[in-house]
């Protein structure tokens, strides 16, 4: 009773705990031997998911710094994998003292000290100022990488841009997400200092939040405001769905259910239903595959309610992107190429046409783009 609120609470503190008792499980149940675990060859990560509501990217607010969160969203940029130590050894280069120095998780590092704090003998000189170098062959590193999460399009309120949150993974949970997937990430959130070029533009007191990841979840499921999962059927609805699907005009049904308050169009909506179930995929026996995606391009004149069937859609599918063709490019609709500030690497950004997969994209105004950017 008391270990899962103290997890909440202070998740920094059990988890190493949580990994060690788990090698010693291992040993003692044989699956595993000590020289294994001195030599690394044995590896445990232990990871968290939560059940529990999540919140949104906006509801992380300062009272949940250094607490266990859940946040689900889409991923739209993953960094390479770097190398991060997590035992940095420094010797200083007059009196080769060896020191281990401690490791913050997360973005943070190791503070190099400037002065050698060696014991000294008398009349002994002592050592010059930042005296300390690094020992690559003896550290220990992990792997790590940076995931940029963004807000799902259904999440974002109306009028609002989408916001999104640093992430940062390590070890196991390295490449275990794409651009565009959608995931629910369950991390610690932390504050990282704000960086700055100038020495007055690094404030103290602002710091920016990221999130260490403890487990990643593929997909989110949707709930009611009393946390009950829209996304799990109860036996009834399952056979409700079973006679809907046996009823011979099903698809007058879905019709009529598609934009109720416009009259008519009749073939737009069986179009627009047909778009929303979509199609089968198949795979021949050479290998190649043909795509059950089904496109639809609606023209009319003004005023027919194109932009209105447009709204429903985005509404009525669980995945989709809406967006407007008069301001979009076709990097924004497909990927850009994005500088990260501290390391200044390059790494992808997905766009409307990435954080919708699987989904519907809903272009609006699609003449008003310009012809190169219609992909």
């Amino acid at each position: 009773e008391k270990l899962g609120p103290e997890l909440r609470r202070r998740p920094g503190l059990p988890l190493p705990l949580f990994e060690k008792a788990a090698i010693e499980a291992a040993i003692l149940t044989s699956l595993t031997d000590h020289e294994a675990v001195e030599t690394e060859r044995l590896q445990i990560q232990v990871t968290l998911t939560s059940s529990k509501q999540p919140i949104t990217i906006r509801e992380m607010l300062a009272s949940t710094v250094a607490q266990v969160v859940t946040i689900p969203g889409i991923v739209i940029a993953s960094s390479k994998v770097k190398a991060k130590g997590t035992e940095i050894f420094a010797q200083c280069a007059s009196c080769q003292n060896v020191k281990k120095l401690p490791v913050r998780a997360g973005f943070a590092g190791a503070a190099m000290p400037r002065v050698c704090d060696r014991p000294r003998q008398p009349n002994e000189q002592p050592c010059p100022l930042d005296p300390y170098v690094i020992l690559p062959e003896k550290c220990k590193y992990v792997d790590q990488q940076t995931w940029k999460l963004q807000e799902s399009p259904e999440m974002v309120p109306t009028g609002e841009m989408p916001r999104s949150v640093m992430l940062t993974v390590d070890r196991r949970l390295v490449d275990r997400a794409n651009p565009g997937d959608r995931v629910t990430v369950t991390g610690i959130m932390s504050i990282l200092s704000q960086q700055g070029g100038r020495s007055e533009d690094k404030k103290v007191a602002i710091r920016t939040p990221y999130l260490q990841v403890l487990g990643v979840r593929h997909g989110f499921e949707a709930r009611t405001a009393d946390g009950e999962s829209l996304s799990e059927f109860s036996q009834q609805e399952e056979e409700e769905f079973r006679e809907l699907a046996r009823d011979p005009k099903i698809l007058d049904r879905l019709k009529m259910s598609i934009s109720p308050a416009i009259f008519g169009s009749d073939d737009v909506k069986h179009a627009l239903a047909c778009l929303l179930f979509s199609g089968s995929r198949k795979e021949l026996a050479d290998g190649a595959r043909l795509r059950g995606d089904v496109n639809v391009l609606l023209l009319g004149d003004p005023s027919v309610a194109k932009s209105q069937f447009l709204k429903f859609v985005e509404k009525a599918a669980p995945t989709c992107v809406y967006t407007s063709g008069k301001g979009s490019s076709a990097a924004g609709l497909t990927a850009t190429v994005t500088q990260e500030s501290g390391s200044r690497d390059f790494y992808l950004e997905g766009g409307a046409m990435v954080l919708a997969d699987g989904g519907v994209v809903c272009i609006d105004e699609f003449d008003k783009m310009r012809e190169q950017d219609r992909v």
